[in-house]
């Protein structure tokens, strides 16, 4: 069987079986059909794609869904909202707590891919308001049957009840100083009266959108309670990150030419291949600062000007290469693999060529990744990719906040923290 054929029919004849739902609430696709899962507040740029899931209860913009499902003929999609506590387990409210109507709603707007190689269907919907903060677990499910989910996504909703300070500082440790960033983080709690402060608000930050290395601090290292104010600043490294380094990308928004970082690019009948150039190993050296979008990636089509991007993009079988040494678990980062939880982050070592390689299916755009091995802590990213304190990063501080007697954790404090932002 063709290469050509075989991946036809690995993405366009897929079993319609839905895969069964787990419990754990995280971000997961649990179909290999449904590509290029978004969930952003809705804005005018073509970058807002690119921001957080984290609204304000207030706020007049929706959270908006996107996602594309590769077959021939549209499905009945339905969505339910899952209210969850600081830990994401599902909290105590039920679902008229939060929700203004019955908490399941059809996804009716949906269009097909127009003129694609490999058909599709984009579906867009916009996320219902609550009436309560938190975070929140967007379910997706297959004719209204909860069992057969096919994505599940987080988000956040937050009331400025608190008043939080935040800002990126060398870390205390003097060892390996060059390479980290400390978050330390001031919590003002005036409106509110706290029994207490220790066991009652918790601190949490992510790197990067990333939530398999944000850390979580529960125990303040300055509390004054006259001025009602407690702060983060610890000296053991609880809230210190690896600065890591600037992102590599591939620029797919060509098929007619190759774009930055890709080898090339083959135009067939029914599918399009591209490779990109081969990465190697950056651990040493100096910092190099250059734009990229902190480990997103954005869908967008040069082919096309002026149409949309969402129905007109194609996607493109892409295939990437790194030059390692053979026997380690590799891993791709980047929002493309979901942070490594994707089976195509895995990359497979050939010993012909001395290669690792991965091939994952890419709607047009821009991508941004890294590489990590697998390591008894998470991914570890430096052996490969190096890490500079200078490395632009982007955080968010999230506080949460359990009043005596209630059933659910209020976000009631969000920062986004973005020092010296650079995008493309």
């Amino acid at each position: 069987m063709s290469r050509k054929y075989s991946i036809l029919i690995f993405f366009l004849f897929l079993a319609s079986a839905g895969i069964a739902f787990s419990q754990v609430l995280e971000d997961k696709v649990y179909s290999e059909h449904i590509q290029s899962v978004r969930l952003f507040p809705l804005g005018l740029q073509q970058d807002s794609q690119l921001d957080a899931p984290v609204v304000g209860i207030s706020d007049s913009r929706p959270l908006m869904l996107l996602f594309d499902d590769v077959a021939f003929d549209p499905e009945q999609y339905s969505a339910k909202l899952i209210h969850c506590d600081a830990n994401w387990e599902k909290s105590g409210l039920r679902d008229n707590d939060f929700s203004l109507s019955f908490n399941e709603y059809n996804i009716t707007e949906y269009n097909y891919s127009i003129n694609t190689r490999i058909p599709y269907i984009h579906y867009a919907f916009p996320v219902p308001r609550v009436t309560k903060s938190g975070n929140y677990i967007l379910k997706v499910y297959r004719n209204r049957d909860e069992n057969e989910v096919i994505l599940t996504r987080r988000f956040m909703v937050y009331e400025e009840l608190f008043t939080v300070g935040a800002s990126v500082v060398p870390p205390t440790e003097t060892e390996d100083r060059r390479a980290l960033q400390q978050i330390n983080v001031v919590v003002n709690y005036s409106r509110v009266d706290l029994s207490d402060p220790t066991t009652q608000v918790k601190v949490l930050i992510r790197q990067n959108q990333r939530w398999d290395n944000a850390k979580l601090l529960i125990k303040p290292t300055f509390l004054n309670q006259n001025a009602k104010s407690i702060r983060y600043e610890p000296f053991d490294g609880s809230s210190t990150f690896r600065a890591g380094n600037e992102f590599r990308f591939v620029d797919l928004r060509f098929i007619r030419a190759t774009g930055v970082n890709v080898a090339e690019v083959k135009v067939e009948e029914t599918v399009i291949l591209a490779s990109a150039l081969p990465d190697k190993p950056r651990p040493g050296g100096v910092y190099s600062q250059y734009l990229d979008l902190n480990g997103q990636y954005m869908v967008y089509t040069n082919d096309r000007p002026g149409g949309n991007p969402e129905v007109e993009s194609e996607y493109m079988y892409t295939t990437f290469y790194l030059e390692a040494d053979p026997g380690r678990d590799i891993r791709m980062l980047g929002s493309l693999t979901g942070w490594g939880n994707s089976p195509e982050s895995k990359m497979n070592y050939d010993p012909k060529t001395g290669r690792y390689s991965t091939s994952l299916l890419l709607k047009q755009g821009w991508y941004d990744y890294q590489y990590g091995f697998v390591s008894e802590d998470g991914y570890d990213s430096d052996p490969i990719e190096g890490s500079f304190f200078e490395t632009e990063n982007e955080y968010e501080v999230l506080v949460y906040y359990r009043a005596l007697g209630s059933r659910y954790d209020q976000l009631v404090g969000y920062v986004y923290l973005h020092p010296n932002r650079r995008r493309i």
